[in-house]
């Protein structure tokens, strides 16, 4: 007999064990904690069956040269799965500093990667990667819009929808911010004052960007996706624990970003499908895995 989760938020959560060590039934553990600013969100599951397991996985990373990217290519591949990266300079392929440990800035190799020059704004070169073989992607772009333009998240990301429907893709993980689309009322007072002011082309791109998932018919509704706002980003190294709130958003590793977006990949019965969690390390509803003594990124 299965053992039951302590302190369960409700049983509908609960999913079939999978290798990418989570815990609720021996699949997620999702543990409310309350505070008096913060009060925990409840999923509403939907199970499909699109997701694979990581040592059966081929992901695509969009992004995949930029921290929370970098982490995922690097967190995926130690958990098994082949990750192909569409990169503009694929020289930037290094350890990120939260996972990279004392490889931190070198380049990235390993025989289940494969980096190819291109550009997201491009539907040719994002079709090159996103093939009929992608078990899933990760879509973490970011950058300065007087570096990569007004409408760069929106119009990569509408080419990765695109690509995505041609190959009959279903799993993608977007990252976006806190502050974006409803989450407007979770920044902290003064990012919400950048958000308004030296932020606002950025902030109108994130939000033009999760409408193509979230509105009403938004190309992407129909796709198997998770919109993720992680709060302050830092470099440090993978906690294992992920927040998703309700309240104001407190700082959160990239590392443990990656982590919550691979379990998207990963998991059939993902808690958050269809939704948009704001994420980050203080207070909320834990996301918390189990790896029965296992190191920190030890599949």
């Amino acid at each position: 007999r299965r053992p039951q989760p302590r302190n369960p938020i409700s049983s509908s959560v609960m999913c079939s064990p999978l290798s990418c060590r989570a815990r609720v039934a021996q699949g997620y553990a999702l543990r409310a904690r309350r505070s008096a600013n913060v009060s925990p969100r409840r999923a509403t599951v939907s199970v499909v069956a699109s997701a694979t397991p990581a040592e059966k996985s081929n992901i695509v990373v969009i992004g995949g040269t930029g921290g929370c990217g970098a982490e995922c290519v690097v967190q995926a591949l130690k958990r098994g799965s082949k990750v192909t990266v569409l990169a503009r300079t694929p020289s930037k392929m290094v350890y990120p500093p939260g996972s990279g440990g004392a490889k931190e800035g070198t380049p990235v190799t390993d025989p289940n990667l494969t980096v190819v020059q291109g550009d997201v704004c491009s539907f040719a070169d994002v079709a090159k990667v996103i093939t009929g073989d992608t078990t899933g992607v990760v879509v973490a772009l970011g950058g300065k819009t007087k570096d990569v333009g007004k409408t760069m998240l929106t119009d990569g990301t509408t080419n990765v929808i695109n690509a995505m429907k041609a190959s009959g893709v279903r799993r993608v993980a977007v990252v976006t911010s806190i502050g974006a689309g409803d989450s407007a009322d979770q920044a902290p007072l003064v990012f919400r004052i950048l958000m308004s002011t030296v932020m606002r082309s950025i902030f109108t791109d994130k939000n033009n960007q999760e409408q193509l998932f979230l509105g009403m018919g938004g190309p992407g509704k129909d796709l198997e996706f998770v919109i993720v706002r992680p709060g302050g980003l830092n470099t440090t190294a993978p906690t294992g624990v992920i927040n998703v709130i309700d309240g104001e958003a407190g700082s959160i590793a990239r590392a443990d970003v990656a982590d919550f977006c691979l379990g998207a990949l990963f998991e059939d019965a993902f808690p958050y499908l269809k939704k948009a969690p704001c994420i980050s390390s203080v207070g909320g509803t834990s996301w918390v895995k189990d790896r029965g003594g296992k190191g920190m990124m030890e599949a």
